[in-house]
């Protein structure tokens, strides 16, 4: 099933106009989401993100933050995605939402009348499928891509479902036998991969380039800055160069569904010691126990109740 428009309807059932900008045009944001026990890891952060990227795009997302949370529980309802009361499943789960301008029979990037489009807007729920595990031990190999972001766009903040670059990108490291793309900015500045931003460690700091390198700033990139401390380091954000990613001690790659996941190669060359190293590993562990704790305490308390802070990360091993 999926939720469009209000309604639960058959993943294979018809859905879209033709003349929906988001198929014409691309013309429509997303937002991309882990869940256990039917919650939503991180949910105000993602929606947050979602009605910034509205407001950027002049896009009308009327839906309340409470509306879109209850969509998304009769979805991983309907989709038997929200857990077992016997742990026999927890339900793990991966969560798109898609806001497009809507539909429109005029022709054009801004014909009459645009303001008064009913935005479309859709949300797909799938089994959580982790990285394969000879990924997360051996790293991912990336190339640097052809194209280059320009920090001085307003563009490059905005979750937009018109994602022509990072598809070329992708595919560029294909074509050389990597697994992804790094973006690199108009003056050679490390930015960001195709679906992930990049984290260095580097003794006791975790280093992550800044929103002005032309990022999109990730909600775990911003769990790593706000646990950093107590999971043993100090966060820094600032520009990194190619150099400063191969003379790391260790690098990662760290998103929402993926998580944190091990970067070991680049162009060619060996990251540190060429392969996945503990503390990433340990990274790694961390985020994976801080999403099992905060779904078990948020889906234990009364659906009425306040939001709950199971605290910070716990520390990994160094």
């Amino acid at each position: 099933m999926i939720w469009l428009d209000g309604r639960l309807i058959g993943a294979d059932a018809p859905h879209l106009s033709v003349s929906d900008r988001g198929f014409q045009l691309g013309d429509g944001i997303f937002e991309t989401a882990r869940a256990r026990r039917g919650v939503v890891i991180e949910l105000d952060e993602h929606l947050e993100r979602l009605r910034e990227s509205a407001d950027a795009t002049a896009i009308p997302l009327t839906l309340r933050d409470e509306e879109l949370a209850q969509a998304i529980h009769e979805l991983l309802t309907a989709n038997h995605l929200g857990g077992r009361p016997d742990e026999s499943d927890v339900g793990d789960a991966s969560i798109r939402i898609t806001v497009s301008r809507g539909a429109t029979s005029m022709r054009g990037l801004l014909p009459a009348r645009l303001g008064d489009l009913r935005p479309t807007v859709a949300i797909q729920a799938w089994p959580h499928l982790p990285p394969a595990r000879e990924l997360v031990d051996r790293g991912v190999s990336a190339i640097s891509s052809a194209i280059r972001r320009d920090p001085r766009s307003p563009l490059a903040g905005i979750k937009s479902t018109s994602r022509a670059d990072y598809v070329y990108a992708r595919l560029e490291a294909v074509r050389a036998g990597a697994d992804d793309a790094l973006f690199l900015t108009t003056d050679g500045s490390i930015s960001e991969a195709t679906t992930a931003n990049v984290v260095l460690i580097a003794g006791s700091r975790l280093r992550t380039p800044p929103r002005s390198a032309a990022i999109l700033a990730g909600v775990t990139r911003g769990w790593l800055i706000a646990h950093a401390e107590s999971l043993g380091y100090a966060a820094e954000e600032v520009n990194l160069r190619p150099e400063d990613l191969l003379g790391a001690d260790e690098a990662l790659l760290c998103s929402s569904v993926a998580g944190i996941v091990p970067l070991t190669r680049f162009d060619g060359r060996p990251i540190g010691a060429g392969r996945s190293g503990s503390r990433t590993q340990a990274l790694r562990a961390a985020r994976e126990d801080w999403i099992e704790a905060t779904s078990r305490a948020l889906a234990s308390e009364d659906t009425d109740g306040p939001p709950h802070d199971p605290g910070p990360a716990p520390k990994p091993g160094r």
